[in-house]
């Protein structure tokens, strides 16, 4: 399947029905009077969030989402069919935005969320609408409110806990196998994850939800490599993870790089908690681990922990650190499995 986390989509509601101008016809009946009906309600066009999607791809194939228009007023006092509603389908994260790209109509964050985005159109009065005392044949009837043409674009930001940051192979896609049920593709070469891969993390009885990032370069947020078009699949995180490979002989640079994008980024993402982890130590000697570590503590100026995804020495720690930085309202307890009954 192929993930597609921005899309535009074009919308138009239903136009209401015409009312009826009509009278009362029946042999014997000399002064039937109006009997025109109102015309139908034009359809609404909604979104709601669904569980089982975690891609938009459904609207590459399908941009244009038209409600049905309701039906006109009729004669014996009868009224016009309301129009068909059309529910837009979408993911849990889904945000909401104006033509403009800028102006969030909605975001949704939960399962069932229901938002209108174009209302249909009410339908005509009838003459028997306009029935009076001192009219009591009126000869005319409104007509339906037309519906709404409106131009969004759904853009998507994963659900998770976690996020996973750094530069190309720095073992990020081996950290979420090692630690989840998530089973990304890994190779020695830069640039092999080319979207978010998400993996459910268990430790100490508890889970939370990870992302994996496809790796930043340096200006990325001017477009170079993938850019900075995935990051905002982490703003909703609680915490960060940013990885740095253990055998890069500049580990101060690479974390240096991957901070400068986020704060080239915008928004909350450079202030959020941020846990650094040195990768790939397994590669290295006791000389080797002390002398990088000692380098990249003193461009973070704090603790870093050091790990690696292959042999996971280390991994329990960083994930039990990565846990204590997430809300509990946020974590998922790991059902306790029960041991089967006893049978001869």
């Amino acid at each position: 399947m192929k993930f597609l986390d921005l899309t535009k989509v074009y919308i138009r509601s239903g136009g209401g029905g015409n009312g009826c101008v009509s009278f009362r016809r029946e042999k014997f009946m000399e002064y039937g009077g109006p009997d025109g009906g109102d015309g139908g309600k034009g359809g609404t066009v909604f979104a709601e969030t669904v569980e089982g999607l975690n891609t938009l791809i459904d609207f590459r194939y399908q941009q244009h989402f038209f409600a049905q228009n309701g039906q006109s007023g009729m004669g014996r006092q009868r009224t016009g069919r309301d129009g068909d509603d059309i529910v837009l389908r979408v993911p849990v994260g889904t945000e909401i935005l104006d033509e403009d790209q800028e102006t969030v109509l909605a975001d949704m964050t939960e399962v069932g969320e229901k938002v209108l985005l174009a209302k249909g159109g009410n339908g005509g009065f009838g003459n028997l609408h306009f029935k009076s005392a001192t009219n009591q044949a009126p000869r005319r009837a409104n007509s339906g409110q037309e519906g709404i043409d409106r131009t969004i674009w759904l853009r998507l930001k994963l659900i998770a806990d976690a996020g996973l940051l750094g530069l190309p192979n720095a073992g990020k896609s081996t950290f979420l196998a090692a630690s989840s049920n998530a089973r990304p593709k890994i190779a020695d070469y830069p640039f092999t994850t080319l979207h978010p891969n998400l993996g459910v993390v268990g430790i100490d009885n508890a889970e939370f939800v990870m992302a994996d990032i496809p790796g930043l370069i340096e200006g990325a947020h001017e477009g170079r490599g993938l850019g900075d078009l995935f990051l905002g699949h982490v703003e909703r995180c609680s915490v960060l993870l940013h990885l740095i490979d253990g055998t890069s002989e500049t580990v101060a640079e690479d974390y240096r790089t991957i901070i400068n994008e986020l704060e080239a980024y915008g928004g909350e993402l450079a202030d959020k908690p941020r846990i650094t982890a040195l990768n790939k130590i397994d590669a290295l000697d006791d000389e080797e681990r002390a002398e990088a570590q000692a380098a990249l503590e003193a461009e973070v100026g704090g603790p870093v922990m050091m790990m690696s995804g292959v042999s996971r020495e280390g991994l329990n720690e960083v994930l039990r650190s990565v846990r204590s930085e997430i809300n509990d309202d946020r974590i998922r307890q790991k059902p306790v499995e029960e041991p089967a009954p006893w049978q001869p």
